[in-house]
């Protein structure tokens, strides 16, 4: 079970899997540059090669990267998407130069341009970005939102209509998110719901799209739109729903991250260790 959590890189990309290592980590997110930062240093040849050392000496990969909270694919305003534009295709040469497999991103918002507008250039974006890296090898990961303003996501109708709308099809996953899709309205909280839910996911994506998970418990109550973390177990989602997603077998290789609140690897650790009391031998089906 590929459980984890999303990791500072705080003196260099390299440092991440140690940190991993030290919040009890199998698997790890990190941003590959700042994430409130449009500039970004240049990585190099030694940087790549200590990352590869660091996951082979501590058997912690990084599973994923997170890109930066700037960038909005589906902004109206040409200037700031073209800033966007170049920076997420940036993201992705970052990751291919890493070797990192997944890219999670967040669909973006319409800034009042109105959903199918912000749909429509998402997936013209894409189109875009994959004429402009071919030879690419990281799979862009959709993030599900919480709906919050004007952001897109928030279904998986509306992920599934930017999909419709990319030719390169093999290069889009998904990352689930369970505080965001308890708080955009998918309940999970039960194991019926739970079920529900997944087979909406299954009928309208396929699980076989589905390439990571994030594991965050919910501040706010269910269908509220509103996104804010909260530890496993603390918050309105609760730890039963935990419960089914780790010991449903079709889930069972999908790594789960993190992202609660944390000041130190204390937390991570605490909430790592009552995923892992969760899971049982007896499959959901």
């Amino acid at each position: 079970m590929p459980l984890g959590a999303h990791v500072s890189i705080a003196g260099g990309v390299f440092n991440a899997p140690h940190n991993g290592k030290e919040a009890t980590c199998e698997v790890i997110q990190i941003f590959t540059k700042s994430a409130n930062q449009w500039k970004s240093k240049r990585l190099s040849d030694k940087e790549a090669r200590m990352l590869d050392e660091a996951q082979e000496e501590t058997g912690v990969e990084v599973v994923c990267a997170h890109d930066s909270y700037l960038i909005n694919l589906a902004s109206p305003d040409d200037a700031l998407f073209m800033k966007s534009y170049n920076a997420f295709l940036e993201e992705m040469q970052r990751c291919d130069f890493l070797n990192i497999p997944n890219l999670v991103m967040h669909p973006g918002s319409h800034v009042g341009s109105g959903e199918e507008a912000g749909l429509k250039k998402m997936g013209e974006a894409f189109n875009r970005l994959f004429d402009a890296d071919p030879d690419g090898k990281v799979t862009i990961c959709l993030e599900t939102t919480a709906g919050q303003g004007t952001n897109l996501g928030y279904t998986f109708d509306q992920l599934a209509e930017i999909i419709d709308m990319v030719e390169n099809k093999d290069r889009l996953g998904i990352c689930l998110d369970t505080c965001h899709i308890f708080a955009a309205g998918y309940p999970i909280s039960t194991e019926k719901d739970c079920k529900a839910t997944i087979k909406s996911f299954d009928d309208i994506l396929g699980l076989n799209r589905l390439k990571i998970m994030h594991f965050n418990d919910s501040k706010k109550d269910f269908g509220s739109r509103v996104d804010r973390h909260e530890h496993i177990g603390q918050g309105f989602i609760g730890e039963q729903a935990f419960t089914y997603f780790l010991n449903d077998s079709r889930l069972a290789k999908v790594p789960k991250i993190l992202e609660t609140p944390k000041t130190s690897a204390a937390e991570d650790i605490a909430n790592l260790t009552l995923l892992r009391s969760l899971i049982r031998k007896k499959d959901i089906k």
